[in-house]
């Protein structure tokens, strides 16, 4: 295996494990937002249980998040020094501006969030849960915007070998951009509702925490009716994009090698790169012309329009493609059921129902795994689309002694940290939101007071966890 070869494993080894963090943050700062928000607009204390127990979640998946992402910036200089050479007056200040504007911001209020609940106003703890959500997000913003510039670069001119800004603006903003964000981070907000949702299913088949989880479960499920159906639309116009200004990726995704018009919608089947066909193909004519151009007699570019060495891998791109299309429909049957038996109000009754939410409390990161691996197989052979190849990126001087050995030790680092994160997060669900106390705190919604010895011992967000036992239903008592 080459060191080329070695340093994609290892890249994508770092990138398919960090991914599935924010693919979990991002949404999950945004319903502790949402929860906050209600307790201090309704006052229901189930409100504040549930965030203060997610907000624990939230707290151990960011710092797996930071350190996890260490890693990419510092493998851009040993593995692909040559990338970093040409592209650094581009994307170096748009990965600057995701430090300045969203890892500050989260890492602040985050503090806030975590252990001011009874030091601060009400609304300042609302407002620092809203501004680590808005981080969340803003690092989505630079960090997909640099990714985007590399699938469809505009806003530049090469000097010397070295692309030169032209327009920020238009690098920020480049064609692929909106509809690549609004894929993905509404990707993230739907993977992080269906682990809410089976969070819920899972405490209420348990039959612990009713009311907690009736809310969980309520509240995922009318956002996935919404958001799922909305991803799907997303997902379409990103394909339409995807066929203007990267007709190569999205002949692969489709396993299509021969251009025409009124083309198949290949369901299923199994590409071949070398013979240039697809074997056991199961497909509907002409639905690939609908769907692709919103034309029956559309036109659409095959494989073999272009040459062998410009095009990715098929069979990795095709199936990728088509397990996150088969993973969203099944998201949106889950949600399909949940509608059905809403009118019959069996909602938190129909323990199946519950049992296959629960068991559908991963596929959202599926999906995202399967759809980044759509984007960055499909844009291969090349780094910076059509303009600098992966080949053209790599560190010369590497051996595949260097890069077996950095892997070696990427893979036991990653089975570390993400191995013991699991279990505490694993650890923190068994808790489950009792761990957190049934009382509200004593400080009022407009201004703190002075805490008392006793007060400091009473459970809130900030505490550390406790076993089932160490505290019962009374905070006083305990």
């Amino acid at each position: 295996m080459s060191a080329l070869l070695l340093s994609r494993v290892q890249f994508a080894w770092v990138i398919a494990l960090h991914i599935l963090l924010p693919a979990f943050t991002v949404g999950l700062s945004c319903y502790i937002a949402t929860l906050e928000v209600l307790w201090w607009a309704t006052g229901r204390d189930v409100y504040r249980r549930l965030s203060a127990f997610w907000i624990r979640i939230f707290a151990v998946s960011f710092g797996m998040g930071v350190v996890s992402g260490i890693v990419m910036p510092f493998q851009f200089g040993t593995n692909w020094s040559r990338f970093i050479a040409a592209t650094s007056s581009v994307i170096g200040s748009l990965m600057a501006y995701e430090v300045l504007t969203a890892f500050f911001l989260e890492s602040a209020f985050l503090g806030v969030l975590l252990f001011g609940r009874r030091l601060v106003p009400q609304w300042a703890h609302v407002l620092s849960a809203m501004l680590v959500a808005l981080g969340t997000l803003m690092s989505s913003f630079w960090i997909l915007a640099v990714n985007s510039w590399m699938q469809t670069p505009s806003g530049y001119r090469i000097v010397a070998g070295k692309f030169v800004p032209d327009s920020m603006l238009s690098i920020i903003f480049n064609p692929s951009f909106p509809y690549r964000l609004a894929h993905t981070v509404t990707a993230f907000l739907v993977t992080t509702a269906f682990v809410i949702l089976g969070v819920g299913a899972h405490y209420l088949l348990r039959e612990r925490v009713r009311e907690e989880g009736r809310v969980m479960v309520k509240m995922a499920l009318w956002f996935l009716a919404i958001m799922v159906p909305a991803q799907i639309a997303i997902g379409d116009e990103h394909g339409r994009n995807t066929l203007e200004y990267q007709p190569t990726k999205l002949a692969a995704m489709e396993g299509l090698w021969d251009t025409g018009r009124r083309v198949p919608a290949n369901l299923f089947s199994i590409p071949d790169d070398r013979e240039e066909r697809n074997h056991f193909e199961v497909s509907i004519p002409v639905l690939g012309s609908i769907y692709l151009t919103h034309d029956p007699n559309g036109l659409v570019h095959g494989l073999k329009d272009w040459p062998r060495a410009d095009r990715p891998t098929v069979p990795i791109v095709f199936f990728a493609f088509h397990i996150m299309v088969g993973v969203a429909l099944l998201m949106l049957a889950v949600v399909i059921g949940g509608l059905v038996l809403w009118p019959k109000r069996r909602l938190y009754a129909s323990r199946r129902w519950l049992a296959v939410c629960r068991w559908a409390s991963p596929l959202g990161f599926i999906a995202v795994l399967a759809g980044w691996t759509t984007t960055e197989a499909g844009r291969q052979p090349w780094t910076v689309y059509g303009l600098m190849r992966t080949a053209d990126s790599v560190t010369p001087s590497l051996t595949t002694a260097d890069v077996s050995l950095s892997l070696a030790l990427y893979v036991l680092s990653y089975v570390f940290i993400f191995g013991s994160g699991i279990v505490l997060m694993g650890r923190l669900l068994r808790l489950g939101p009792e761990a957190v106390g049934t009382v509200k705190p004593t400080l009022n919604r407009r201004a703190a007071r002075p805490l008392s010895a006793a007060q400091h011992e009473d459970d809130d967000a900030s505490a550390a966890p406790v076993v089932p036992g160490e505290m019962g239903g009374n905070n006083d008592a305990a």
